[in-house]
């Protein structure tokens, strides 16, 4: 199985739980045993792809940018294509750039999903309920790349994933083991680095910086 092959199953559990006039949003990045799985929560309409009339990748996080700060800020974004990022407005993203933007990403050998892929509107808090109906598809995909280490954010994602009660404030840099698939994971809970977690930026780069010098990145 490829990591495309999961779309069909994405896109079914969009018209159920995601914004209707939205489009899912994949994953992308390093496909093949990349060196970090970052996981995060769901998209929202300010990715430009969600867009139906988008013709390009449906990956996380194009036409934003506080995200790519964070991965310029731990090494993993070229300065260029940061520099880029940060001069374009949302509407100014084109289908070549966001290529350019994934390239940059698989380059550095990681790779950028959410643990649900069904867009909204906007930031909406979506229930456990709903993100445990993409957990084992999170787990195929998982398994298909073959990540060294996985890192989830927040409290809520980090405790579905490893099905357990997670608190990223009194873990910081540990590391769970979660098996998949007879494979066994190191999994980084981290706090979430964007929307209200802004304030815990420098924390979240203060950290990941570690965990990456911990695996030799």
């Amino acid at each position: 199985m490829k990591i495309k092959d999961l779309n069909i199953e994405y896109d079914k559990l969009q018209k159920r739980y995601g914004d209707k006039d939205l489009a899912s949003i994949y994953n992308g990045g390093c496909e093949e045993n990349p060196d970090v799985c970052f996981v995060f929560m769901n998209p929202t309409g300010k990715n430009i792809s969600s867009s139906k009339e988008w013709q390009g990748r449906r990956s996380p996080w194009l036409g934003t940018k506080n995200i790519w700060k964070l991965f310029y800020e731990i090494g993993l974004l070229d300065k260029k294509i940061y520099e880029e990022i940060i001069k374009r407005k949302a509407n100014e993203w084109t289908v070549e750039f966001a290529d350019s933007v994934y390239r940059d990403v698989e380059k550095h050998k990681y790779f950028i999903t959410n643990l649900g892929k069904c867009t909204q509107v906007d930031a909406r808090a979506l229930p456990n309920s709903v993100y445990k109906k993409y957990l084992k598809l999170l787990y195929q995909e998982i398994s298909i790349i073959k990540p060294k280490i996985i890192v989830t954010f927040g409290n809520q994602v980090s405790s579905i994933i490893l099905e357990q009660n997670i608190c990223v404030s009194t873990c910081r840099k540990n590391y769970f083991e979660k098996v998949i698939d007879d494979e066994t994971y190191k999994v980084y809970p981290v706090f979430y680095p964007v929307g209200n977690g802004m304030r815990n930026i420098d924390k979240v780069i203060e950290d990941l910086k570690d965990i990456l010098k911990g695996i030799g990145v």
